[in-house]
């Protein structure tokens, strides 16, 4: 083996294993960010150096993968939401189900208190507010574009206020998870029970 071999291949040695630690960096930075959000830190307050403590890593790592604070927050909130789920298409009512359970999911119960504690700030701060609506903007016109579909296959009424019955939809889900004390409306079938009293309204 020659020399130029040998420090290719301890190169590519070395290499291969970093992509785990780089994915996991990654877990570990918007994660520090959100930790700090849900003990009660503002978004204002939080700075690369608390978050890069946090997480355990470098500030240079992190503005290796975000090129500011903004940007970083932006990456926190979109960590949080997770995917869009895969929607079946068959009906109406399913695909909202799907989509409503997502926000009940045990990832969406664990960052519920990170939700609480942006919610002041959203009203707040514009720059954060854009931020929060860019991450969440693309999962509402999923939702937009089922309830269009329903319209046009007949399944809901001609006349539908596609942007008022996505209101009537998100709020109560949210309200649910910043303020999870309901005793009269318990967890279990909450998606199933919310999208069918909003379809006695909404239905064709």
């Amino acid at each position: 083996m020659t020399t130029a071999d040998a420090s290719t291949e301890t190169g590519q040695e070395r290499k291969a294993p970093g992509r785990p630690r780089n994915a996991q960096a990654d877990e570990a930075i918007l994660e520090a960010v959100l930790a700090l959000l849900s003990e009660g830190q503002s978004a204002a307050a939080i700075s690369v150096e608390a978050v890069a403590a946090k997480a355990g890593v470098g500030k240079a790592t992190i503005y290796r993968r975000w090129p500011s604070k903004e940007a970083l927050l932006a990456g926190a909130i979109g960590a949080m939401k997770g995917p869009v789920p895969e929607l079946a298409g068959r009906s109406v009512r399913e695909d909202l189900i799907t989509l409503l359970a997502a926000n009940r999911s045990p990832r969406a119960q664990k960052y519920g208190r990170v939700t609480a504690c942006l919610l002041p700030e959203l009203t707040r701060d514009e720059e954060l507010g854009r931020m929060y609506r860019a991450v969440i903007e693309p999962r509402r016109d999923v939702m937009r574009q089922v309830l269009r579909r329903g319209i046009e296959s007949g399944e809901l009424r001609a006349d539908l206020d596609v942007e008022l019955t996505l209101l009537m939809l998100n709020g109560p889900s949210m309200m649910r998870s910043v303020l999870p004390w309901s005793p009269g409306v318990p967890l279990e079938g909450f998606a199933e029970k919310l999208v069918d009293a909003v379809l006695r309204g909404a239905a064709a």
